[in-house]
């Protein structure tokens, strides 16, 4: 088929090498604001596996062209038979024209795939931009960043917004090197699948939000949640996904997907304040690792230093969107807390955002250099090269032993019986003798974290 693909964002970069790959013939215009000699060298795009090199080997073969626009309505769409749109909110503008152009110039029964995440009902609005040229379908988002090649070419289900069976029909087809080990499409009406999409990432962080709360309870209690997360995985009404706690989510879609959906409560008049809960609860977790420091240390942290592994919002990206080291780092340095952090893939994005700081030190390489003259070790993100440590080395360069394991990747009897002190999110052990923990810190009061100066004092 001739796709023309239009958008910036990682969908639109995966639909592109995907269909171009299993023969589609594809004309990938990205978006006028980030455009293709800018996005060509996004450390997330490059991080991607396979991706880039996909997109490289389409362009190579003839099946794939990448067109710098100003206008996608100036693209060359004669004989298009799917537009395929992956935009994200910022990038919406005003479709009306360039899609009614577009569709002027494309093969008869045009179908606009909307792989975008826009408001419930927006499909629909794009349809009648096409005019009596074709129809629209939602094909929401679904895939999972640092893993986004595997979950398009091999996905475990599609929800097709579709009213129309010639719509639909046509989408199987332009899918259907992706669809043969089984029927991984749920046919829906349009707002329906747009609404689903939503719904899907309000459920997985609340259950991350609820579990976070539990976590914090099991550390007044003295009990080790990891008891608690397995005996409620066990039970099948539960099960364990999206039961691990952390210290706070983030990322682009995901978090764009739970406003968007607190922004589709509102409009209805339905405004949730479950989800307003969910949402505080998990920017409070993103200061979690902060306040263990602050008890560990009875609230003297000035002139300290903390090692960080882990800037990105999850392992597999160089995206720090809404990550909580962003939160954290914000936290230590307003008590004067040097910070020297190491992350494999996210530096450029940290220092684009957070610049040179007089307090930072970052690292790409050895994560031990970063904990050189380090009084403590926060655990942020769970690259697989921080799962097993050298854990002699890392008692010998940690002058206060302390590891503080903002995802529970480590066991704390193993870290304690290396000489460590290990703290983490609703799970604590001791070196042989009992050292202050965060129940015992009764005298020394959390801080109060003032959202309008950025310093912290005790509240």
């Amino acid at each position: 088929m001739r796709v023309l693909v239009h958008g910036s964002e990682l969908a639109a970069a995966t639909a592109a090498a995907a269909l171009s790959w299993v023969g589609h013939r594809v004309t990938w215009i990205p978006h006028p604001g980030d455009p293709w000699s800018r996005l060509s060298r996004a450390d997330w795009l490059n991080r991607e596996p396979r991706l880039a090199r996909q997109l490289e080997d389409s362009r190579a073969h003839g099946n794939l062209s990448i067109v710098e626009a100003d206008d996608v309505s100036a693209a060359h769409g004669d004989g298009m038979e799917v537009l395929w749109l992956a935009l994200s909110p910022e990038q919406r503008g005003d479709l009306a024209k360039p899609v009614a152009t577009l569709a002027r110039r494309a093969a008869r029964g045009l179908v606009l795939v909307n792989n975008s995440t826009f408001p419930v009902g927006e499909t629909e609005r794009l349809e009648a931009c096409l005019g009596e040229a074709g129809v629209a379908v939602a094909l929401p988002d679904l895939l999972e960043e640092g893993r986004a090649w595997e979950t398009f070419t091999r996905p475990g289900r599609w929800l097709l917004g579709c009213d129309d069976a010639v719509a639909e029909a046509r989408v199987r087809e332009l899918l259907r090197a992706f669809n043969r080990r089984s029927d991984v499409f749920q046919r829906m009406p349009r707002r329906a699948a747009e609404l689903t999409k939503l719904a899907i990432n309000g459920m997985l962080a609340t259950r991350l939000s609820y579990m976070n709360e539990i976590a914090g309870l099991a550390d007044t209690l003295e009990v080790d949640v990891e008891h608690v997360r397995r005996g409620m995985g066990a039970d099948s009404r539960i099960g364990y996904e999206y039961l691990y706690p952390g210290c706070g989510f983030g990322g682009p879609n995901f978090s764009r997907d739970l406003m968007r959906l607190a922004d589709v409560q509102s409009a209805s008049g339905r405004h949730s304040l479950l989800l307003d809960q969910v949402l505080d609860i998990n920017e409070h977790k993103k200061e979690t690792l902060f306040r263990k420091l602050w008890s560990h240390f009875r609230g003297r942290l000035e002139g300290r230093t903390v090692a960080i592994w882990g800037a990105a919002f999850k392992p597999g990206t160089a995206r720090i969107d809404h990550a909580p080291v962003l939160v954290l780092l914000n936290a230590l340095w307003a008590q004067g807390v040097r910070v020297r952090l190491h992350d494999p893939a996210a530096i450029p994005a940290l220092l684009t955002e957070v610049g040179d700081h007089p307090l930072l030190e970052v690292f790409d390489m050895d994560p031990y250099d970063a904990c050189r003259g380090a009084d403590a070790l926060m655990l942020v993100t769970e690259w697989k090269e921080y799962w097993s440590p050298d854990w002699g080395r890392l008692a010998d360069l940690l002058s206060e032993r302390l590891l503080l394991d903002g995802r529970n990747i480590y066991d704390p009897a193993w870290v304690a019986a290396q000489g460590l002190v290990y703290r983490g999110i609703g799970r604590r052990s001791n070196p042989l003798t009992k050292t202050v923990t965060d129940a015992d810190v009764g005298t020394s009061r959390e801080p109060a974290f003032n959202r309008d100066s950025g310093r912290r004092s005790p509240s």
